[in-house]
């Protein structure tokens, strides 16, 4: 009971306080909007070739306000679980990572958001991978008895979402967690949790296969063991807020995505004394997505950044790039 309320308490914590190069940003300042005159008509029209439907009578909350709800976050962990449902709170997985982080308390470096995803892993007995975000690095045999290394040396050391971009820190390493970087251009991750709500459990598949018919023509469909440079992987993660709008799409896009050029001085530190790569430069997170969406994520936020349906989507986010957050 303790160590529930002890989680209840965190999770309603007040956003950080923000670093003097960080601004609050409005919803019309953080990210680009579609303009017709910019972008085409098409940014104006649902996908017309849309077969796949929500199930009858999935319900959201249509009204209530979406930007600027969202609480700060620094770093945002992704533990690859297998599995794409998991008990109600993910730290309550017993014998597993999420447990253990549970358990660990906060970390250095601000508000760390915790997440279990399908990608790895068969077994909580065995070692797994998991993913940091915004660094866009992955952290190899990771379990449980490891999990204060990793937080201490590795994940309190790292950038966060308001490091600024021409302030690139030293990814620490720790001999005993083999790190790499994320392969994948772009992530989106999909809340898929249905012991938390049904139409989470019921959205996210049906997201995955519509993004997934979009992506491929253009070469950047990736499955779960598809680890090829570039692309868009597609994950499932569990409960990250706000249920009541699904289907809730986070995009993290790589500065390399969003214009961000690394300059030769950097690649020569990284090769020399392993200096992380840039990581990513904006998340873009959604609410209400339905499948006719999917198309037009794709085409404008995915691989240009804007938003289509900032009014009825946005519900927050950051860009390193301008220093601005939501929050």
């Amino acid at each position: 009971m303790a160590a529930s309320i002890k989680r209840a308490f965190k999770s309603f914590r007040p956003s950080p306080a923000l670093p003097p190069s960080i601004s609050t940003a409005t919803i019309t300042t953080l990210f680009p909007t579609t303009d017709p005159l910019i972008d085409g008509d098409a940014c104006l029209h649902d996908c017309e070739t849309c077969t796949i439907k929500l199930p009858k009578g999935f319900k959201i909350d249509e009204d209530e306000k979406l930007y600027g709800q969202v609480n700060g976050w620094s770093t945002h962990l992704i533990v690859g679980s297998g599995k794409s449902d998991w008990v109600k709170d993910v730290t309550d997985e017993k014998g597993s990572v999420m447990e253990a982080v549970g358990k660990y308390g906060e970390v250095e470096n601000g508000k760390l958001m915790l997440s279990a995803s399908n990608f790895s892993g068969t077994s909580y007995d065995a070692p797994t991978t998991v993913l940091l975000l915004p660094s866009f690095t992955l952290i190899d045999d990771v379990t449980p008895s490891s999990v204060p290394t990793l937080l201490s040396t590795i994940v309190s050391k790292a950038l966060t979402n308001t490091t600024p971009l021409h302030a690139q820190p030293i990814l620490p390493l720790a001999p005993t967690l083999p790190t790499r970087p994320c392969p994948h251009r772009y992530l989106i991750l999909l809340c898929s949790q249905k012991t938390r709500d049904a139409r989470c459990g019921q959205s996210a598949p049906l997201l995955r296969k519509e993004f997934e018919r979009h992506l491929r023509p253009l070469g950047l469909q990736r499955d779960l063991h598809d680890e090829r440079p570039g692309g868009v992987g597609i994950y499932f993660i569990s409960h990250v807020g706000g249920h009541k709008f699904s289907a809730n799409v986070m995009v993290y896009r790589r500065a390399e995505a969003a214009g961000v050029i690394r300059d030769d001085s950097m690649e020569q530190q990284n090769e020399e004394t392993g200096v992380a790569d840039l990581g990513a430069a904006q998340c873009i997170w959604l609410a209400r997505v339905r499948p006719e969406d999917c198309e037009n994520i794709v085409r404008y936020t995915v691989l240009q950044g804007k938003v289509v349906k900032p009014d009825r989507q946005l519900r927050g986010g950051f860009d390193r790039a301008k220093g601005l957050v939501s929050w």
